[in-house]
């Protein structure tokens, strides 16, 4: 299997509108980050998509991606949701709707947000989408799928496992039954959004350092990233063995 991100970013993205910091201004390509998503590869040739944000279309056209076969979303943020619509071109190939999976929450706030996907009688052009509700481990394209409940302020988060690898966004809290998922990975992809002062719904650094000692994965990856967390070439430099900053991009096999 192979898990691509196709983003890194936070909400914001990177460079942020309207800022000049050093990270904004960079012209390494690395500090560039689009709202963040991921692409999984199953071993049978399948492409599942975790969330689907603003840059979804050009994500897609950057990677030369042509299909999502389902969706994952770990929550109704709309830097994770609000590029559903631009899955249409893949639907009409499809001939097919879209498989959504997430929480209750998540599909009701999808229902609010795109109505028109759910219409009995859809205007011409509208996307299609079929939701699924997570509420356990699944199988989807002979894979499991072991979602993980985090939270991300107040509001309960997905993040998912797949083999040896885990893929956590949008976190600031994971309880210790949670935590008992993440044992024995290769990969644990976890959010960090700068390098210090406490943020009410994100890990920072320090939080991050501390679950991978914890947690003792073979390596860790940072994504969800602000321009706060410093420059890609220079942070990278200051982490400890094993742990690496996620870019747009990157492509992990497992």
């Amino acid at each position: 299997m192979e898990l691509k991100f196709l983003g890194t970013g936070t909400s914001q993205g990177v460079p942020v509108i309207g800022c000049h910091c050093e990270v904004c201004s960079s012209t390494d390509p690395k500090d560039n980050r689009f709202r963040s998503s991921a692409l999984v590869s199953t071993d049978s040739g399948k492409k599942i998509l975790i969330d689907c944000g603003p840059d979804f279309r050009i994500q897609m056209l950057n990677n030369k991606e042509d299909n999502v076969d389902a969706v994952l979303l770990t929550h109704e943020h709309n830097d994770h949701v609000i590029g559903l619509d631009d899955l249409r071109p893949v639907i009409f190939r499809s001939k097919k709707n879209m498989d959504l999976y997430c929480n209750k929450r998540v599909g009701v706030e999808v229902k609010n947000r795109f109505p028109y996907a759910f219409a009995d009688v859809k205007y011409p052009g509208a996307p299609s989408f079929d939701l699924h509700e997570i509420e356990g481990n699944f199988d989807l394209f002979d894979t499991e799928i072991i979602p993980i409940e985090v939270m991300h302020y107040k509001i309960s988060v997905l993040g998912f496992r797949f083999k040896n690898l885990a893929y956590i966004t949008d976190a600031s809290f994971i309880s210790e039954t949670e935590k008992e998922k993440l044992k024995n990975l290769d990969y644990l992809i976890l959010n960090c959004i700068r390098k210090e002062d406490l943020h009410p719904a994100h890990f920072i650094l320090p939080q991050v350092l501390e679950l991978f000692e914890e947690l003792q994965p073979k390596k860790l990856y940072l994504t969800h990233i602000s321009h706060h967390l410093g420059l890609h070439a220079e942070t990278e430099s200051e982490l400890p063995e094993n742990v690496h900053l996620a870019f747009d991009g990157l492509e992990l096999e497992f």
